[in-house]
């Protein structure tokens, strides 16, 4: 019978001190964030959780710093590379996630009032139309370019996405280049490679300006960020409006593609998602 008390005891300070150590502090990288897997978006993500204080990155690690270049990480977070149009899908299973702007409006989310914290100043990561090297200056793009810097896609930008999307063009036009001949384009078509939101929804914007003057324009959506420079790069289509230069800057370095930029448009920031946890406090708590 003494035998049997003793187990009893035994068993029960067992069970004891693992619900003491269950109600303690989280476990040590317990707190999982997913980042971008492309280069210069997991640098700005990276960034981002530098200013708030989370993570130290290599002083030389420059514009292309990953995982592996964070010096500290005193919270012991673990990082999940994740394909950039993924992120809002995999944000269930994370506690955090660090999603670029147009994937986050596509699922949804908004940039200003859902992210927990959110890019300052994103200046360095305009968005910006490309092309295929030499031709900047043909007659399509500059109509192109002229549509997308005009007055109506500036108070379109301000009005659809109150602060998430932000116009860079100082002093927008009226949507027209003089120096084009619109009547030899009359009947033409003019094709973009472009992410669903916001580019997509720019785009159409200036779509309704260029067929003022019987010009269509075909906006081709991708949920990706490496066909819609392959596509522009092969001359299956004319531009793409989905990326910023450093970006672009990072491809054509790794593809030996010849894709330069025709105008920058907009700057839209990266934010921190919540998944699993509602408040960044999780990151720090004991």
């Amino acid at each position: 019978m003494k035998k049997v008390v003793s187990l009893l005891l035994a068993v029960a300070l067992v069970v004891t001190a693992g619900a003491s150590l269950a109600g303690c502090s989280k476990e040590k990288g317990g707190i999982t964030i997913a980042v971008p897997n492309d280069t210069t978006n997991e640098t700005r993500a990276l960034l981002l959780l530098e200013e708030q204080g989370y993570i130290t990155l290599n002083e030389e690690a420059g514009i292309t710093a990953t995982v592996k270049d964070i010096a500290e990480n005193p919270y012991e977070i673990t990082f999940k590379e994740v394909e950039a149009a993924q992120l809002p899908n995999v944000r269930k299973d994370v506690d955090y996630a660090i999603i670029n702007s147009n994937y986050a409006i596509s699922a949804g989310l908004n940039p200003v009032e859902d992210s927990l914290a959110i890019e300052g100043s994103a200046s360095a990561y305009t968005n910006i139309l490309a092309v295929k090297e030499g031709n900047e200056e043909t007659d399509k793009i500059k109509a192109l370019v002229a549509a997308l810097m005009s007055q109506q896609v500036a108070d379109f930008i301000d009005g659809q996405y109150a602060g998430a999307v932000v116009s860079v063009v100082g002093t927008p036009g009226d949507g027209y280049d003089a120096s084009v001949d619109y009547a030899a384009l009359a009947g033409t078509k003019i094709s973009v490679a472009a992410s669903p939101a916001p580019h997509a929804e720019i785009l159409k914007v200036a779509a309704e300006i260029l067929a003022e003057k019987d010009i269509t324009l075909d906006i081709i959506e991708y949920a990706d960020y490496i066909q819609p420079n392959n596509v522009v790069e092969s001359g299956e289509v004319d531009a793409n409006y989905f990326q910023h230069t450093p970006y672009l800057v990072d491809f054509n370095n790794e593809n030996g593609t010849h894709i330069v930029s025709a105008a920058e448009i907009h700057v839209e920031p990266l934010g921190i998602y919540g998944g699993k946890q509602d408040s960044l406090d999780a990151i720090t708590k004991d």
